[in-house]
């Protein structure tokens, strides 16, 4: 284990600056922090850069027991102090542990026409909706989830967080181009359902017993025009009362779910 004392660093300063999408980006690299969400890591084999620990970790439930298991690990392992964990933290009351990991890519065109059950997000926003619908996904046993060019970074914090460590057992396309997902789509022959308010079904009278693609849009607006011209079948959530629409990570979920009850 080797010690880290100053913020300036070099190696420090680096690690800082995957809290930002754009040097996340440049290196193909993300933060995980906490016990549970760094035991997930370990657990699925997950490829881990590097690790940054300080003396809270020892304080905290199950954080003994996850220091061993990282000094075995054969991953770098630095030693810094609450303070400087603070400084790569994204949470309030860190448990002492940060892991540094290699974003894991997955290409459209190999998920695509190896799936039979698919999640296509439009210009999903709220960071806590996309990590809920990622977690709900792997779930619910979908093939894959694909984020359209728009969506918020699934490597954002707050995202990663509410995935529960879903992020490391679903393939998850990321920003691909609503051209070629359509194409693929056709020429794979999966049936698409758009998540639409103007739906002529509700998701019990759908049939979506061989599964297929569903397609759900922005929080607010729902999906767009473009997108929703390219479905197969708009689908409805029956609402007998007052509310004029449905969180997304709700809507994602009702109709994955009846996707799976209708699977034969």
């Amino acid at each position: 284990m080797q010690s880290i004392i100053s913020a300036t660093n070099a190696l420090y300063k680096e690690v800082k600056s995957l809290k930002q999408k754009k040097f996340r980006d440049e290196s193909d690299e993300y933060l995980i922090e906490g016990i549970r969400f760094v035991d997930e890591a370990l657990k699925e084999s997950i490829n881990i850069k590097s690790f940054f620990v300080s003396e809270k970790i020892s304080k905290v439930k199950g954080g003994a027991e996850l220091l061993d298991r990282i000094m075995d690990s054969n991953v770098y392992v630095y030693e810094i102090s609450d303070h400087l964990l603070e400084g790569i933290s994204d949470t309030e009351n860190s448990q002492g542990v940060v892991a540094v990991v290699h974003m894991k890519k997955y290409a459209i065109e190999e998920i695509v026409p190896k799936s039979k059950k698919l999640l296509v997000l439009e210009t999903i926003q709220d960071p806590g909706n996309m990590g809920t619908i990622i977690r709900t996904a792997d779930a619910t046993g979908f093939d894959g989830v694909i984020t359209l060019k728009g969506c918020v970074d699934i490597y954002n914090s707050k995202v990663l967080r509410s995935t529960m460590g879903s992020i490391f057992h679903i393939p998850v396309v990321c920003q691909a181009d609503m051209d070629v997902t359509i194409k693929l789509i056709r020429d794979n022959k999966l049936k698409s359902f758009a998540a639409h308010l103007k739906g002529m079904k509700s998701i019990y009278e759908a049939d979506m017993s061989s599964g297929g693609v569903i397609f759900v849009g922005n929080e607010a607006n729902g999906l767009s025009e473009e997108l929703s011209e390219c479905a197969d079948e708009l689908v409805k959530i029956p609402m007998p009362g007052k509310a004029e629409s449905l969180n997304a990570s709700i809507a994602s979920a009702l109709f994955m779910y009846e996707m799976i009850r209708q699977e034969k």
